[in-house]
C-alpha cells in the first residue's frame, strides 16, 4: 500500500495549491479506514516540505514517481518517502528517504543504535537513521517479487531537514551504515547532496510506473525462522532486524556482556504475536555463541526445540545440536552461573515444578534465573494458556529482584505476522472479548482473514494453500478427547453436522507435526503450535468459546477431559471460584488468540 502516490509534478502542485499534509491525510484515511495521529499530521506538514523544496530542482525529472508512507509488504512498517525512475542506463531504480524531525542525538555504544528525542518523547535510544533506511530497503527486497526480480536498484538515505552537523549523527562509530545509506542535513549545501543523490539514482523518469508495480506486485515466499537456522549459525544474514527489534536485540548483547556472578542481569522483552520474539531469541543464541558464551535457548514447550533440531539435523552433531537447546524444566539442579546467558523464549509458559509428575524442583523461573549470569524472558502475558503456566511479566520481574538482579524491561511492538496488519491483532483482542477496542476491523486486502461455515470446507481450503510449500495447517481448542491415542483408527474430533472427522496430530508427528510432510490432514493444538509459524492457518474453535448475543462466551466445562492446561479447574472453583473464572476465561481466550495468530498470510475460522 502506499498512501498517497504521484508525480514529481503532481506532488509540487499539490503543495503549492493545497496544503500537503491535507491531501496525505485524506489518502491515509481512505487507504487505511483510521484517522492519522497528530503526531504523523505534524510530521507530514514539516517533513513534505522540506522534501518539495528538495525536488524544486530542474535536473530532477518532472515525471519520476513519487510515494509517501509506502507500506512494506508483510510487516507494519511504512517508508516514509519513496522515489522511482530510471538510472542512465535504463535500469529501474528506487530511493527510499527516512525523514525525520530531529536537531541533536547522542551516541549510544550499541551497534547501529542512536538516542534522540523522537516523536515528542524524552531522549530515548532507537535505531541510526541509516540504519533504518538500510533496513527498511533490505526488506522491501526480500518481501517484494517486483523489487527482487527486476533486479531494481535501491538507494536508501535519510533526510534530518532541522539537524546541522554537530559531529554525532555522522560519528564514525555509525559508518558502516553512513556507508549503505547516507545522512543529508539542513543547509544548502547538504540539499544540493541530496539532490545529487537523486539524480545519480533517477536520471530518467517513469510517471510512477514502477511504483505501481511494486504496489501491486506478488509478495516473494515468507521466509520461516526454522528454515533459515542453519544458515544463520554458519553466519549468514537471514533476517535483518528492524527497529524495535535492532534495540531489544542490541540491548540483550550489552547486558549479556556486562553480566557478571556479582551482577546477575536479568532482561524481560515483551511482545505480542507476530512481533519477532523468537527471531531476535534465536539471533541473540547465534551471536552469543560465537562470541564465545556459553548459552543456550530454553522453551517450556517442545514443539520450537523439536522443530529447529529437525531443521538442524545434517548441518551439526548431534551433540552440538543438543547443547543449543533445552527445555525449560532441566535446571532445578544446575548450579549457579553455570551459563553466560540462557535465551528464554515463550517464557510466559514457565511452570512453577518440573519433572513428569511436577514433583522436581521449586520454581523454575528461579532456577534459570540461578543458573546464568544472564538471562533473557521473552514473554507475552496474553498468551499464558495452562493453570500451570507462570510467567507472567510481573512474576518474572519478581524472581529477578528476588536474586539481586540488575532488571531491564523491554517492548517489542511491530507486527511481522499477519500480514504485518496491527489493526487484524486488536481487532482479534475485540473479537475474542480480551479487551475493548476501536478496531472493529481491519485491513482485508492485506491479510486473508474468512470465517467458514463448515469445517470440511475449512479443511479443504488448507489443504489446497498447504500444497503450495507445506506450511498451512488446521488447528483447534482441546474441546475433544484423544480416542486416537489407543485406538489408531478412531476419530478424535467429529462434527456430526457437517460430517466432519478428523484426528490430533499428537500420536503421529507429536512436535513435529507442523513441518510433517502428511500431518495437514490431522489437527495440531496449541502445545505443537505455539511459538512456531505458518502461512496460513485454519482454525476450528470449540464449543468452549461461543458467541451468546454477539458476546463470546467461555465455557469451560467443554474442554476434553483429557486437556491437562486445566486440568484440577473443577476444584480450583470450589475453593476461589472467581479467582478461577478469571483465568479460565484468559486462557480460553488467550488460546484462541494464540491459534488465530499463527498464520502470517491468512486465518480462516470455524466456530463449532
Amino acid at each position: 500500500m502506499i498512501v498517497y502516490q504521484a508525480t514529481k509534478s503532481k506532488f509540487l502542485h499539490d503543495c503549492d495549491h493545497d496544503q500537503i499534509e491535507d491531501v496525505v491525510e485524506r489518502a491515509f484515511v481512505q487507504k487505511t479506514q483510521r484517522y492519522a495521529s497528530q503526531s504523523e499530521f505534524k510530521a507530514w506538514r514539516n517533513s513534505l516540505v522540506a522534501m518539495a523544496r528538495v525536488l524544486r530542482d530542474t535536473g530532477i525529472p518532472d515525471d519520476i514517481g513519487v510515494g509517501v508512507e509506502f507500506g512494506i509488504p508483510q510487516t507494519a512498517k511504512r517508508i516514509d518517502f519513496i522515489l522511482s525512475g530510471k538510472a542512465e542506463d535504463d535500469t529501474p531504480h528506487v530511493v527510499i528517504v527516512e525523514l525525520k524531525q530531529w536537531s541533536t542525538s547522542r551516541i549510544s555504544d550499541k551497534d547501529g543504535v542512536i538516542i534522540a528525542n523522537r516523536g515528542g518523547r524524552a531522549e530515548v535510544e532507537g535505531t541510526h537513521p541509516s540504519y533504518q533506511a538500510w533496513s527498511y530497503a533490505a526488506l522491501l527486497n526480500g518481501f517484494n517479487e517486483a523489487v527482487y526480480e527486476s533486479g531494481t536498484g535501491l538507494a536508501p538515505c535519510a533526510y534530518l531537514h532541522n539537524y546541522r552537523d554537530d559531529g554525532v549523527i555522522r560519528h564514525p562509530h555509525y559508518a558502516a551504515y553512513l556507508d549503505k545509506a547516507p545522512v543529508f542535513l539542513d543547509g544548502t549545501d547538504e540539499l544540493n547532496k541530496l539532490r545529487a543523490f537523486i539524480r545519480q539514482h533517477v536520471r530518467k523518469g517513469d510517471n510512477g510506473a514502477l511504483l505501481y508495480e511494486i504496489e501491486n506486485g506478488r509478495i516473494r515466499p515468507s521466509k520461516m525462522l526454522a528454515d533459515s537456522l542453519a544458515k544463520m549459525l554458519k553466519g549468514n544474514r537471514e533476517f535483518v532486524l528492524v527497529d524495535d527489534q535492532k534495540l531489544v536485540y542490541e540491548t540483550c548483547l550489552a547486558k549479556a556482556a556486562q553480566a557478571s556472578d556479582a551482577r546477575k542481569q536479568v532482561v524481560i522483552v515483551k511482545g505480542g504475536p507476530g512481533t519477532g520474539k523468537s527471531v531476535v531469541a534465536v539471533n541473540l543464541l547465534v551471536e552469543l555463541t560465537k562470541r564465545g558464551q556459553l548459552t543456550k535457548y530454553v522453551s517450556k514447550n517442545a514443539a520450537p526445540r523439536a522443530v529447529y533440531k529437525e531443521k538442524l539435523a545434517g548441518h551439526l552433531r548431534q551433540v552440538e545440536i543438543g547443547n543449543l537447546f533445552a527445555g525449560s524444566g532441566g535446571f532445578h539442579e544446575s548450579q549457579p552461573n553455570v551459563f553466560d546467558t540462557l535465551v528464554v523464549d515463550e517464557a510466559h509458559r514457565l511452570n512453577e515444578k518440573s519433572g513428569l509428575y511436577g514433583n522436581l524442583g521449586q520454581n523454575q523461573i528461579m532456577e534459570l534465573i540461578r543458573s546464568a549470569r544472564c538471562t533473557v524472558f521473552f514473554a507475552d502475558d496474553d498468551q499464558i494458556v495452562t493453570l500451570s503456566d507462570i510467567g507472567r511479566t510481573e512474576e518474572l520481574e519478581r524472581w529477578a529482584h528476588m536474586a539481586g538482579a540488575e532488571v531491564t524491561q523491554l517492548e517489542l511492538a511491530s507486527q511481522f505476522r499477519c500480514a504485518g496488519s496491527d489493526g487484524y491483532i486488536a481487532w482479534l483482542d475485540n473479537f475474542l472479548g480480551l479487551r475493548e477496542s476501536a478496531n472493529t476491523d481491519f485491513d482485508r486486502d492485506s491479510f486473508d482473514f474468512r470465517i467458514i461455515d463448515s469445517p470440511v470446507e475449512l479443511h479443504a481450503l488448507i489443504r489446497e494453500k498447504n500444497r503450495l510449500n507445506n506450511k498451512a495447517r488446521v488447528v483447534a481448542g482441546y474441546c475433544w478427547d484423544w480416542k486416537s491415542k489407543k485406538n489408531p483408527d478412531a476419530w478424535d474430533i467429529e462434527i456430526s453436522e457437517h460430517d466432519y472427522k478428523a484426528q490430533w496430530n499428537l500420536d503421529k508427528d507429536g512436535s513435529l507435526w507442523i513441518i510433517a510432510p502428511d500431518s495437514v490432514e490431522q489437527v495440531g493444538c496449541i502445545h505443537t503450535c505455539q511459538g512456531l509459524e505458518l502461512d496460513y492457518v485454519g482454525v476450528i474453535i470449540g464449543p468452549d468459546l461461543r458467541w451468546i448475543d454477539g458476546k463470546p462466551t467461555v465455557f469451560p466445562e467443554s474442554r476434553s477431559r483429557m486437556d491437562r492446561s486445566v486440568r484440577g479447574w473443577k476444584t480450583l472453583m470450589k475453593d476461589d471460584p472467581d479467582a478461577t473464572r478469571e483465568r479460565l476465561e484468559l486462557i480460553v481466550r488467550n488460546t484462541y488468540k494464540t491459534l488465530m495468530s499463527r498464520g502470517m498470510k491468512g486465518c480462516y475460522v470455524y466456530a463449532s
